[in-house]
């Protein structure tokens, strides 16, 4: 029951550095950042053992999660309550997902502050009315007037205490249909609002949009894609283009969703013999929960 290689290296890199700083640093590396999914702080840990740059506390995998949908059923706090376990449970800078804000710039601000004194690297915040609808589902999604997002940006910027955390602007433009000009329009005016990246969301099953979108966008800030519907796109393709960092936002989620829902179908049927063999042993997961350090750690405290 040992902590994996990869884990470890990120633990000893990181600890000393600001989540922010590290986020940043990631974002205009040239390459793009690898950023994972996590949903809890299991999740958080295997992803981080498997060697992903950055977490993504996705709004969607955590309402999932607490069995709610993505549609605002979550409380602000319930979610941040999710997020701050990711957060201690990884070395790896975390960006959370804060959907609209929940509301206006107050609500906003507030979130920001919290997720700050989690220890988060950063919220994205998307440009949609409150309550929102997962961007995957139908076809209403009504955006918020630029100027009233333009406040929520300034607010949060401002009632930040640390300049180094990362506050990332989420354009659903292209989402709700309005075209390329609008999603560059609303990317520039969050730019100089403060934002400090650009998320632009496609539901697009090709790349095209988002390759547009980077052609006339100039890298004039990072920018961070969710790439869930064009999956298939080469990752040397967002190379190419200059996107900043990758986020794989919601398949941790969903593979647990497959693998739980057979075990739970083949035990029914034929008991926990027919899939001990495929599952997890104990082990593993004690060496991912690091239960070997706290037996070091009770030897060392425990005179």
């Amino acid at each position: 029951m040992t902590i994996s290689p990869s884990y470890a290296a990120h633990r000893d890199i990181t600890p000393n550095q600001h989540p922010g700083l590290r986020l940043r640093q990631l974002l205009t590396q040239g390459t793009p950042a690898k950023i994972m999914g996590a949903h809890d702080g299991l999740s958080a840990r295997i992803a981080t053992d498997t060697g992903f740059d950055a977490l993504w506390a996705s709004g969607l995998c955590m309402s999932s999660a607490l069995g709610v949908r993505d549609s605002d059923e979550a409380s602000w706090t319930d979610l941040l309550a999710v997020a701050s376990r990711i957060v201690e449970a990884t070395p790896l800078p975390v960006l959370v997902d804060g959907d609209t804000g929940y509301g206006n710039f107050n609500t906003a601000r507030r979130y920001a502050r919290q997720a700050e004194r989690l220890g988060a690297a950063g919220i994205c915040i998307e440009d949609k009315v409150f309550p929102k609808m997962n961007s995957f589902v139908g076809n209403s999604h009504k955006l918020a007037p630029v100027a009233e997002f333009c406040g929520k940006l300034r607010a949060c910027r401002e009632a930040l205490r640390d300049p180094s955390f990362v506050v990332v602007a989420r354009t659903e433009a292209l989402i709700a249909g309005l075209g390329l000009s609008e999603a560059l329009r609303r990317a520039e005016a969050y730019r100089q609002a403060g934002a400090d990246a650009i998320f632009i969301h496609s539901r697009k099953t090709t790349a095209d949009e988002i390759a547009s979108f980077m052609h006339e966008w100039d890298n004039r800030l990072p920018v961070v894609i969710a790439p869930t519907t064009y999956y298939r796109t080469p990752q040397k393709t967002f190379e190419e283009i200059g996107i900043g960092g990758v986020i794989w936002a919601n398949h941790s989620m969903r593979a647990a969703v497959t693998a739980m829902r057979e075990a739970c179908r083949v035990m029914y049927a034929s008991g926990p013999t027919a899939v001990e063999e495929k599952i997890a042993t104990l082990s593993e997961v004690f060496g991912l929960l690091e239960y070997d350090q706290l037996a070091k750690d009770e030897e060392r405290y425990q005179l």
